[in-house]
């Protein structure tokens, strides 16, 4: 069994920036691919970026070049940093993992992240 727990969201200004985490418990931490994803009011789940567990990133076009996922495998934990965000990234983002890119487990809660212009 994993748990995620997100945490690091908040309110923040257009081109401002956060980091968000995500702590994760469970043995299968260091050979799963951890992703985030976001969901805005209305709309669908959104894929955001994914880690493997050898550290390869890949992002959605939507935050490419403003966003960086990283993994401490000795902590357990993934972080998202955000930069440069815009009002169109408000949203409640989700961690998730599973044992392939694109096959996801496990969910966190979500933690909301408020972008004001």
């Amino acid at each position: 069994q994993v748990q995620l727990v997100e945490s690091g969201g908040g309110l923040v200004q257009a081109g401002g920036s956060l980091r968000l985490s995500c702590a994760a418990s469970g043995n299968r931490f260091s050979v799963y691919v951890m992703a985030w994803y976001r969901q805005a009011p209305g709309k669908q789940r959104e894929f955001i970026a994914s880690i493997s567990s050898g550290g390869s990133t890949n992002y959605a076009d939507s935050v490419k070049g403003r966003f960086s996922m990283s993994r401490d495998n000795t902590k357990m934990t993934v972080y998202l940093q955000m930069n440069s965000l815009k009002p169109e990234d408000t949203a409640v983002y989700y961690c998730a993992t599973g044992p392939y890119v694109g096959t996801y487990n496990y969910w966190g809660q979500g933690t909301q992240v408020t972008v004001t212009s």
